[in-house]
């Protein structure tokens, strides 16, 4: 279902501060006084959601239309991978696939790289990626972090990988490289 909420009665609701990615109530309203902070963070996941006009919307998403006067087509990903900072220089609207591309690295993952999996039968580092939905296997390595550079070095090389500015598993590979002797590579 669409919204109906436009622009205009957003910010005639909530101010929007871009600087700290924070909304603030304007008029206050039974328990929610004027000038408290909107919104709350339910469940698991960790993004903040405010209701107005009896309709939840997520913040990230509001922060948009306050700003650019419309709701974006597709996701909003949070550069920095927090998803309860929502200022104006941290998030962008992008496409799901570019969003995947930003995904922090998930709890169980054993290597500490996106993409970079322990192959039981082989007994070694595998490393991988997800294109358009497709997985491309790039090859196994004697370490995680022969992998993951592997990997981003497809990164680099693949045209259809071009939309994330801030790669994670990028920055963790150079953070591991300081400290070993892989740095002339």
């Amino acid at each position: 279902m669409k919204s109906k909420l436009t622009q205009a009665r957003l910010k005639e609701l909530l101010h929007y501060d871009p600087e700290t990615g924070g909304f603030t109530w304007i008029k206050g309203l039974g328990c929610r006084p004027a000038g408290s902070r909107a919104g709350c963070i339910r469940g698991t996941n960790g993004y903040r959601r405010i209701r107005v006009d009896g309709q939840l919307h997520l913040a990230h998403r509001l922060a948009f239309l306050y700003m650019e006067g419309y709701f974006p087509e597709y996701q909003v990903d949070h550069k920095l991978g927090v998803v309860d900072d929502n200022r104006w220089d941290k998030i962008r609207h992008v496409t799901p696939t570019c969003n995947l591309q930003n995904r922090m690295v998930h709890p169980s993952n054993t290597s500490g790289f996106t993409g970079v999996t322990w192959d039981y039968q082989r007994k070694k580092w595998q490393s991988q990626i997800t294109i358009e939905g497709r997985n491309v296997h790039i090859g196994r390595y004697d370490t995680a972090l022969d992998a993951a550079l592997a990997r981003i070095t497809f990164e680099d090389w693949c045209p259809k990988w071009h939309c994330d500015e801030r790669n994670i598993n990028r920055k963790k590979v150079l953070e591991a490289l300081r400290g070993t002797d892989l740095q002339d590579k």
